[in-house]
């Protein structure tokens, strides 16, 4: 069971071969005061673990979350059209890092699941786009469900020159993360087909831990 409704996360999973269903987590996603990035990616995934296995009890959920960290702060997705062009021009021509935490929960018959848990971290830089291409972006609404305020694959407006790390932690699914929590939740999963790796992620970093 999934526990998201991004379309970009199904599309990962789906390339693992497996059969899935959706369930859309009701999970709080703001940032607690004082709690770290890292912290604020694992609490979240495991929330939306939680609110999956609550809703099927014969299933194991996974649910992940990703956070935009400039420096200690964490940064989740925009309250409106304003924040999401500040928070833009706050990442742009500089570095961040973004962390993903994916969980796994087991459902047990004492109805505390079993969770399992993992935290992935990609450096991204971000090209020194202009004002007029913040404008644009934010009015197609794609930076409003998203942590950051960006699509990393965004076609036109291209915000990242670089990254150092793994390109589906910054999408929100890292795969190896979600195969280690899989397995240990009592799913092993077969390797992931070359062609199946290269239709979502054609440069891949971890392709030697994952085929």
């Amino acid at each position: 069971m999934l526990a998201s409704a991004s379309p970009r996360r199904r599309a990962i999973l789906a390339a693992l071969g497996l059969a899935f269903d959706i369930v859309e987590a009701d999970v709080d996603e703001r940032i607690l005061p004082d709690e770290t990035p890292e912290q604020a990616a694992l609490r979240l995934a495991v929330a939306k673990a939680r609110a999956g296995a609550a809703v099927h009890s014969n299933c194991i959920a996974l649910g992940a979350d990703t956070v935009v960290a400039v420096g200690a702060r964490a940064l989740g997705k925009p309250a409106s059209a304003g924040d999401a062009v500040e928070t833009l021009r706050r990442l742009r021509g500089r570095s961040h890092r973004v962390l993903t935490g994916v969980a796994a929960a087991v459902a047990s018959d004492d109805g505390q699941p079993a969770i399992f848990s993992r935290l992935a971290a990609t450096s991204v830089w971000m090209r020194d786009y202009t004002d007029d291409a913040i404008r644009e972006y934010v009015a197609s609404g794609d930076p409003l469900d998203k942590a950051g305020s960006y699509a990393i694959q965004a076609p036109i407006f291209r915000p990242v020159e670089r990254i150092e790390g793994c390109f589906l932690t910054v999408v929100g699914l890292p795969l190896p993360e979600v195969l280690e929590v899989l397995a240990l939740a009592g799913l092993p999963v077969p390797p992931i087909t070359a062609a199946a790796l290269a239709g979502i992620c054609p440069s891949c970093t971890d392709a030697a831990r994952l085929l």
